[in-house]
């Protein structure tokens, strides 16, 4: 499928939910990962869409949702909804969201102990999360990260093995929670009532969700790797192009 035949098939659909990961997605991958924003291509797309008739955006993404909220320049006016944790949390409620003390006490750990353990891989560090932790290679060399990674999963594999692995670009992060992007989607296909949804992603993260759309949905990958999008567009750029068309042509739909 195109682009346009993608938007000519959402263009027409009763209530339309575009959900969209962001680092990577809309905002290109940091060094330091809160400094990570959209680009104006990118934020000038959302705009367009937000202000579409009977169209729903949200973000959905695995950064925690107070970090997400910041990078996203998300305020509580907002009409814009979060999937934060891999859809662990949510804005406007993350009444789904207890406190587990037990798998936060083991959390603070396992991160003190990965901390100490990646301490002398150059350019690897590791991010506190909500729900566990993440070891960040981006800034290492190949070999380092290499090392970095097999210390990490040492450590969480004898301690926490229940606990849900992911990979991602420079990232390997773990969690005391299994949701994932395919949740968030269940979530707000329902709390919008959507009758078709858009989702776009750059990683494999992202391919839950896409694997969970149904007939008359549209997945977009954005970049390279395997995927089980419909649609593939070249970067951040190109995505911002088809999300453009896609809110003239919803709004002309109406008129």
């Amino acid at each position: 499928m195109t682009p346009d035949e993608a938007v000519r098939e959402l263009a027409a659909t009763e209530r339309l939910l575009v959900a969209l990961d962001f680092d990577g997605t809309l905002a290109p991958l940091q060094d330091d990962p809160m400094a990570s924003r959209m680009t104006p291509d990118a934020a000038a797309a959302v705009a367009a869409l937000v202000a579409a008739p009977e169209t729903t955006v949200a973000f959905v993404s695995g950064r925690a949702l107070r970090d997400l909220r910041v990078i996203a320049d998300h305020d509580d006016d907002s009409s814009i909804l979060l999937a934060g944790s891999h859809g662990a949390e949510q804005w406007p409620t993350d009444a789904d969201v207890t406190a587990d003390g037990a798998a936060e006490v083991l959390r603070d750990e396992l991160c003190t102990r990965a901390e100490m353990a990646v301490a002398g891989c150059e350019g690897a560090w590791i991010e506190h999360k909500e729900f566990g932790f993440a070891l960040h290679t981006r800034l290492a060399r190949p070999a380092a990260a290499s090392e970095a990674a097999r210390a990490v999963d040492t450590i969480v594999a004898a301690t926490a093995p229940e606990w849900r692995r992911r990979t991602g670009h420079d990232i390997l992060e773990f969690s005391f929670r299994e949701e994932g992007k395919d949740v968030a989607i269940a979530r707000l296909r329902r709390l919008t009532a959507a009758t078709a949804v858009l989702f776009a992603g750059d990683d494999v993260t992202d391919e839950d969700a896409l694997r969970s759309l149904g007939p008359g949905d549209v997945g977009v990958r954005v970049g390279p790797g395997e995927t089980a999008a419909a649609v593939r567009v070249g970067d951040i750029t190109e995505l911002a192009e088809m999300l453009v068309h896609l809110a003239r042509e919803r709004t002309l739909a109406r008129q």
